[in-house]
């Protein structure tokens, strides 16, 4: 800052020799509009302040030099007066309006920057086709902008580590509890932010419009706090950024989702369609030999009954599946005030309907088959996610926990959707 000061002076000492040389030539009349560059150039390189002190010297160094008695402070004419205290005057509300535009110029140029940073980080982000690397391009950019460690956490417990910047970072269990917090609550936590910073990790939430999707940590190496307050706007617009490319991986799944539900609906509706051109007719030409067998007695007659039991069991089996056709309309399951239609695929608490995501729908259709019965984890996650995520449980409970919130009447008790601890879940037994 002394610089500007110092540059300022020497502007003025600049504009006195120029002066001095002018009023040999052409008079002092002209050297006073000299003082109103070094102001406007102190104000433009060094803000208001330094300008201010510009308007002060031009002032001094105009009386001193320019008006008589010369070389001294004193001013005997009421002309001259008047002339310094406008320079004064001018160089003063110059000095304010120039720093003012430069200031607006610092201002949009940082706007500017930051938008151009909030782009790029989207256009990056736009390119990512799964959850993982939206986490993964998002600590890297993030650690990288912000020149700190970076993670992302998801699950009810912030125990699912989804991407890290550098790759070797960890948690504590003091710091996995400050990321479980933000999750529950949506509001920062860590470093930074409770009374007693018993944690390395400052977390701020990932969030859409209705939860909160995962949280986002960040730590310096050398313990202090990681964003500061210049830096806040810039890290929320970032965050908000990954929390519509997270909404976006979802619902790109989801729709894949449905369309491979859709597909596997039409191959079961061909497959039984097939079974009774296909399998019916085989059946029974077994089923008449061995009725011919019997009345011939050319075979032991036991096992040829036996193969005409099984027969007429398979028979039966058969018809009962060729009777679940697309026609069927089976009853909804009624629980509570809750009803559950798995043909219409409707599901309605009380008189109002209640809107499923295609992964929550598939979960509670899933429950809704076998009411009544405890699902383990695996099968639950196998049959809805999927055999690659048979192990993220915490998929499964974040589910679970939103069905209970747009279900249940009180989802801190829930009475629809029931926990078996270390085993699965299991729907309430209703009434068809």
């Amino acid at each position: 800052m002394a610089k500007e000061y110092l540059g300022a002076l020497l502007a003025v000492s600049a504009a006195t020799l120029l002066g001095l040389y002018m009023t040999q030539r052409w008079g002092d009349d002209p050297v006073v509009l000299l003082y109103i560059l070094p102001v406007l150039g102190a104000a433009v390189y060094g803000g208001l302040w330094p300008a201010l002190w510009a308007a002060v010297a031009a002032t001094l160094a105009f009386n001193y030099y320019f008006t008589a008695p010369y070389r001294t402070f004193f001013i005997h004419s009421p002309a001259d007066i008047v002339t310094v205290i406008v320079l004064f005057v001018v160089a003063a509300v110059t000095s304010q309006l120039a720093g003012q535009l430069r200031d607006q110029a610092r201002l949009a140029a940082t706007h500017a920057a930051r938008n151009a940073t909030i782009a790029g980080f989207a256009r990056k982000l736009l390119s990512c086709s799964s959850e993982h690397d939206i986490a993964e391009t998002a600590t890297r950019e993030i650690a990288g902008l912000l020149n700190c460690n970076a993670v992302i956490v998801s699950g009810e417990d912030a125990g699912h580590l989804l991407a890290s910047a550098p790759a070797s970072v960890s948690l504590a269990p003091s710091d996995t509890a400050a990321a479980a917090l933000t999750m529950t609550t949506g509001e920062p936590s860590g470093r930074g932010v409770q009374r007693i910073n018993l944690v390395d990790w400052h977390f701020r939430p990932i969030a859409s419009k209705n939860s909160v999707l995962a949280a986002m940590g960040l730590a310096r190496e050398d313990g202090a706090v990681p964003v500061s307050e210049a830096q806040t706007e810039l890290l929320t617009n970032l965050l908000d950024q990954t929390a519509l490319a997270f909404e976006r991986a979802r619902l790109e799944e989801d729709v894949r989702d449905v369309s491979l539900l859709r597909e596997r609906d039409k191959i079961r509706s061909r497959l039984l369609a097939s079974i009774g051109e296909d399998v019916k007719p085989r059946l029974n030409a077994i089923g008449a030999a061995a009725r011919e067998l019997k009345r011939a007695g050319i075979a032991d007659k036991r096992l040829v009954t036996d193969v005409a039991s099984e027969v007429t069991k398979l028979d039966r089996y058969i018809d009962n599946l060729v009777e679940i056709g697309p026609d069927d309309q089976p009853l909804p399951i009624r629980i509570s005030d809750v009803s559950i239609d798995l043909h219409r695929r409707e599901v309605s608490k009380g008189e109002q309907t209640v809107h499923l995501t295609p992964k929550e729908y598939a979960l509670l259709a899933e429950l809704a088959k076998q009411h009544g019965r405890v699902l383990t984890h695996r099968h639950l996650l196998m049959v809805v996610w999927g055999p690659a995520h048979a192990e993220q449980i915490d998929y499964l409970r974040v589910a679970i926990r939103s069905l209970r919130q747009k279900l249940e009447t009180d989802p801190s008790a829930p009475r629809l959707i029931l926990n078996e601890p270390a085993v699965g879940y299991k729907l309430a037994a209703g009434t068809a």
